[in-house]
């Protein structure tokens, strides 16, 4: 059950000293160091969506669960339309237009979401190009990362009477707040999506979700592309340390580089192909369950390509638990990907957003890549290759073994994989 009031969904977004925290992170690493199946090999048969592959969804923060959708949030198919507003405050004048400001984030968030897509979702914003001017200072909000809920409360009041009668807001079921990023008081690591269980009353209609936007120029890279997920009921994939240390401290153990919502730094942040499949963005055929012991193959195509064939293999081990394959190659949102192969990694759907509900399976736990480049340097070579294989333990006792093996890459780019479940 959810309280009334108002729900903010944390992030990993550092600011720039932060930024170079990591980079000088990494390089210290640099030097430091199917189609489905009922499982008997056979013909494929296309997944339900609900089935032992299709988590059911838990009580926890943002669950990885897939058998259903939570209809408290929007689902990211077809057209939806976005707006963004421009905040400015007394005592300083605004160094850059909002036209410009528009341009740190669009089109790049909507090509984003229509590669990640398939092309089946388009996220349309509209730019209201002025400034609306907030009643105080940047500072008087107490603006941070971990944001009080009484100055966030009064800032998101403030703002939707600034824009008055200016804007409909309840037409938009996003409403991106860009505050100035020169102000005073404005504090580059809060930038988060703010979600109301009750919609803020407003002119025409009421507003439930926000994204707040404080960020300096040039702003962190993806930055609206994650939170515009996270609107859409995806968790934080980093694990937050319990003291929220800096750069260095852990963030980006769980899954480096890939996806997104891991680290919007990333060199690989395209969407896991489970939550393309979470989304409705890839259908039923193109996932490939292995709920009973044996042993089968199939053929992975890369998940960032269009078109059909299987993206993802799906391996459950528990009842909030499995581990999923999935092919991953230097195209679409991952060109700057630091290596190809076939991904393995663990989901749990009781593991709450910021905790790591996503463990990416390292295939070559002795090296790494792209030290300074990547935000975990010992992940980003994570994928295995053709002829390689990888064993994973499970269960109370551990004495449950699931192995993969990977075949060599075909003439279109995919490869055939083998699982063993015993």
């Amino acid at each position: 059950m959810r309280a009334h009031g108002i729900a903010d969904v944390p992030r990993r977004t550092p600011d720039r000293d932060r930024r170079i925290a990591r980079r000088a992170t990494a390089l210290l690493w640099g030097f430091a160091a199917l189609v489905a199946w009922t499982l008997a090999t056979g013909p494929a048969v296309a997944v339900p969506r609900g089935g032992p592959c299709a988590l059911e969804r838990t009580a926890v923060r943002h669950s990885e669960g897939v058998s259903d959708w939570d209809p408290a949030y929007p689902r990211p198919r077809g057209e939806l339309r976005a707006v963004l507003l421009f905040l400015a405050f007394p005592g300083h004048r605004p160094e850059t237009p909002p036209a410009e400001l528009a341009t740190d984030h669009f089109p790049a968030t909507t090509a984003y979401f229509a590669r990640a897509s398939y092309g089946r979702f388009r996220l349309r914003p509209r730019v209201v190009p002025r400034w609306f001017t907030m009643p105080r200072p940047a500072g008087a909000y107490a603006i941070h990362r971990d944001w009080a809920a009484a100055p966030r409360g009064r800032y998101l009041r403030d703002a939707v009477a600034a824009v008055g009668h200016a804007v409909d807001l309840g037409r938009y079921p996003v409403v991106y707040l860009v505050a100035d990023p020169g102000a005073p008081g404005v504090d580059s690591d809060a930038t988060k999506v703010i979600s109301l269980d009750r919609p803020l009353p407003a002119p025409g209609s009421g507003v439930r979700r926000f994204v707040t936007v404080f960020e300096h120029r040039p702003p962190d890279r993806n930055v609206l592309a994650h939170e515009t997920n996270h609107v859409f009921d995806l968790p934080d994939l980093y694990a937050r340390p319990p003291d929220g240390g800096g750069a260095g401290a852990g963030w980006d153990t769980r899954v480096g580089d890939w996806d997104l919502m891991g680290s919007q730094f990333g060199l690989a942040p395209d969407l896991f192909g489970w939550h393309k499949w979470k989304y409705g963005w890839l259908d039923g055929d193109q996932v490939a369950c292995a709920a009973r012991r044996g042993t089968s193959t199939a053929r992975l195509a890369p998940v960032e390509a269009p078109g059909r064939g299987t993206r993802l293999l799906v391996v459950p081990t528990s009842a909030v638990s499995a581990l999923a394959a999935e092919a991953r190659t230097t195209r679409g949102n991952d060109a700057t990907s630091c290596a190809e192969g076939v991904l393995l990694y663990e989901v749990r759907t009781d593991v709450p957003s910021g905790q790591g509900p996503i463990r990416v399976l390292d295939g070559h736990p002795g090296t790494g890549g792209c030290y300074g480049d990547s935000v975990y340097p010992p992940l980003a070579d994570a994928p295995l290759r053709s002829g390689e294989s990888y064993a994973h333990r499970y269960g109370p006792g551990r004495d449950a073994v699931i192995r993969f093996r990977v075949g060599r890459r075909d003439r279109s780019g995919g490869w055939p994989v083998t699982v063993e479940k015993r």
